[in-house]
């Protein structure tokens, strides 16, 4: 190949990552440094965090790979997706597994420098991982598996911050789960009526007229829970700050997606970013202080 091809290559592989929509890479990184800054009390090991960050970064990339390779017959079908390397065929099926098995090896390397613990955990995170994207052909609740899959980052930041999962890493968890079912329900809501034609499930179809309802009320729980890791962590007023802004992202996005149009749909998946980075903002400032 000459350099011309070789950079397209790149760049195909590049998107084919979504390394462009650094989105995913945020929502699922916050969660990693929430566990990472309450499991150290403000003050996690840097090379762990490095690590941390790093194999966030990777198994995201290695995520949106396998989602595509996975997708690659409803992808073309779908509007907001038949761009995309594989769906337009500028990515071959075998390449795409191969940069899959690159990135995960690649985490797996990383990972291998952190405690036993976190290296077992890691085998069940990549299994999440690998298998998250096949779930919409056989459940209806494939936005929940998600949450089970990026969630579990908090677990693995506690394990290699302190080689121990205490109960509030799982009360995390559990937050974080309802999280992400509910931004990538807000995320589907765009896809809706594609999905409904090619026959993919979601907890967008399933919730049907009772979406937002339903999403208020996983979106209270999830306040609830935030309140109640400051509670048994003895957090103060920065953390509550925090937490009180996001409640109030929580009712913006209510209002974003209260006529389910796509594109307010799309903006509401999006400030969940923001969701994210006001609470750990209020751990920061709270440790710091502290």
């Amino acid at each position: 190949m000459n350099k011309e091809e070789i950079l397209d290559r790149a760049k195909q592989y590049w998107l084919l990552a979504r390394f462009d929509k650094p989105i995913g890479i945020l929502i699922l990184l916050w969660p990693a440094l929430w566990a990472l800054w309450v499991a150290s009390k403000g003050k996690p090991d840097l090379f762990v965090l490095l690590i941390i960050c790093s194999g966030v970064v990777l198994m995201r990339a290695a995520g949106c790979v396998i989602n595509d390779y996975a997708d690659r017959e409803f992808d073309p079908l779908v509007e907001r997706t038949k761009q995309r390397p594989i769906a337009a065929g500028k990515v071959k099926p075998k390449e795409a597994l191969i940069l899959f098995l690159c990135l995960c090896l690649t985490a797996f390397f990383l990972v291998m420098q952190l405690n036993l613990m976190t290296i077992m955990l890691s085998f069940i995170a990549a299994f999440l991982a690998a298998s998250y994207p096949f779930m919409k052909r056989y459940t209806n609740l494939p936005q929940a598996y998600l949450g089970i899959a990026f969630g579990f980052a908090v677990p693995m930041s506690f394990s290699a911050q302190t080689n121990t999962i205490p109960a509030v890493a799982w009360i995390m968890y559990l937050a974080v789960m309802l999280w992400a079912l509910v931004y990538d329900t807000m995320y589907a809501m765009v896809d809706k009526e594609d999905d409904l034609k090619i026959g993919v499930k979601s907890t967008a179809i399933l919730f049907g007229d009772k979406d937002r309802e339903i999403m208020a009320g996983l979106q209270l729980i999830i306040i609830g829970l935030l309140i109640y890791i400051g509670m048994l962590q003895n957090l103060g007023h920065f953390y509550y700050i925090g937490v009180a802004i996001a409640f109030g992202l929580s009712i913006y996005q209510q209002k974003l997606i209260f006529n389910r149009e796509k594109a307010f749909c799309f903006k509401a998946f999006l400030n969940s970013n923001y969701f994210g980075m006001v609470i750990f903002l209020g751990l920061f400032f709270d440790y710091l202080g502290s």
